[in-house]
Parts: C-alpha cells; structure tokens; sequence
C-alpha cells in the first residue's frame, strides 16, 4: 500500500466502518418498501436507471443525488434512504445510476451522468438542484462545467451541493486504485472540477470535520478555486456525513433551502 492509498482509505479509520454498507442497503430497503417510488431509463444497460421517490402532494422541483464509491462501487439501492428528507419536504428526488470502472473511463461516467440529468429535466419541470457524495460530488460538480449540459437544462439548475467531494483527481494517478480507473494525466485534469472556471450557480461544499486529511483538503481547494462557501460539519466522518439527508439538518437544510 502506498502512503496515498492510505491517505484515501476511508473505512480503517471509521470506527465499525466496514458495517456501513451493510446498514445502508437495509436502511435503503426498508425506505423503498414505504416510499412512492418508480424507475426509469435513460439509456442501454440494467445500471442507466434512475429511481424516483415522489412526494405526496405539490412538487417543489427536483433533486438529483448522485452516490459515491470512487466510481466503482454501489447503486442508487444503496443509499435510497437518503431521499426521505427532500421528499417529506416535497421535493422530488432522483437517484441516477451508472455503469462502473473499469469498464468505463470516469470522463465516460460524467458523460452517463449528463445523460441523466438531462433525462430528468426532460421529464420534469421546475427547478433543479445537484447533491452528491465523494465520488459523486465530483459528478455533480462536473455538471456546472462549460457546455455539459445543453443550456435549456444548465440554466435550470439552481444549487449545487458537493459533499465531501474528489475535486482534483491528480492525486488519484498514484494510488492502486488507478488499476480500475486507468486515469492518465489528461484525464484527471480534465476531469478535475478544481480547474473548471467559477460556476455561475450557487454551490456549498460540505465535508465533515473527522473525514480524512486529504477529503478536507479536497474539500477547501473546490471552494477556494470557486469562491463559494465551505461547510465542515464536526463530529462527521466519511460515511455518516450524508445522513442529515434523512431528515431536518442543516445539512438538508443546505440542499433545499
């Protein structure tokens, strides 16, 4: 192991990290038993779907939450439990899937995700706002990048919220987890949301104050490079920091606010 693969690993240093995901699919499960859910797809392939959790009454306009696992883990069923929050405030939420490395480059996965937001805005009227975590905060920040989206689609977007996100991929080219994702240099500065200019729309980045260094420091260099404002919620780490998704937080706050 490197002194970087350590410096990304997330679950040695979580206190019963390796049961997280465990509690999420059943977390996830037990949610989508109650929830009005339906799915979608926006292209070939059993992961290009997404899942809808719709709210009971008015529509207040439309979140997309895009999951993490350094682009080579997990599915929207994992993290389906997340959605309750927006969608108790009324809020349709929207959970893209998308195929993994190796088998696509991460500049392809960013392409899947326009794919689907794009889909969504097709099917739904109204405002748009992007959440997503690690991996998938990379993905949402992507989206805000000149020319991703077609402009009918970007000028609707109306908030962006990074959570701990992978802002600069550089990093990445010298850990073994380069094996699956086959980043080149060219690549990871293409698809490093820190070298994208300013976005016009409003963006909160959020990590949790006992993330790993290096997630802090991803995090700060995405808000320094876009001016925009910073969060470090404390007492959170890696895996619990999307949690106050589930329910009124300031996290949530920050996305629907």
């Amino acid at each position: 192991m490197t002194d970087l693969d350590d410096a990304y690993a997330n679950m040695p240093y979580i206190p019963g990290g390796a049961d997280y995901p465990a509690r999420w699919a059943e977390a996830a499960a037990a949610y989508r038993d109650e929830a009005m859910m339906v799915q979608v797809g926006y292209g070939p392939g059993v992961r290009r779907q997404i899942d809808l959790f719709l709210p009971m009454g008015g529509q207040k306009g439309l979140i997309i939450f895009v999951h993490g696992g350094y682009w080579m883990k997990f599915s929207p069923q994992d993290f389906s439990h997340l959605a309750r929050g927006a969608v108790e405030a009324g809020w349709v939420v929207a959970m893209p899937g998308y195929d993994l490395a190796p088998e696509m480059r991460i500049e392809q996965i960013t392409g899947l995700i326009a794919m689907a937001v794009a889909e969504l805005a097709r099917r739904f009227s109204g405002p748009i706002r992007l959440v997503g975590h690690s991996a998938g905060g990379h993905l949402v920040a992507r989206m805000l990048a000149p020319g991703m989206l077609p402009e009918e689609v970007a000028s609707r977007i109306e908030k962006v919220v990074p959570i701990s996100p992978v802002s600069d991929l550089a990093p990445l080219l010298r850990t073994s987890m380069n094996a699956t994702l086959r980043l080149d240099a060219a690549e990871a500065g293409r698809e490093s949301p820190v070298h994208q200019p300013v976005p016009g729309v409003p963006v909160q980045v959020w990590v949790g104050a006992e993330e790993r260094p290096v997630f802090l420091e991803q995090a700060r260099g995405l808000a320094e490079a876009w001016a925009c404002p910073l969060t470090v919620e404390p007492g959170r780490h890696h895996f619990d920091v999307i949690e106050g998704l589930e329910a009124e937080s300031p996290l949530l706050a920050a996305v629907i606010a």
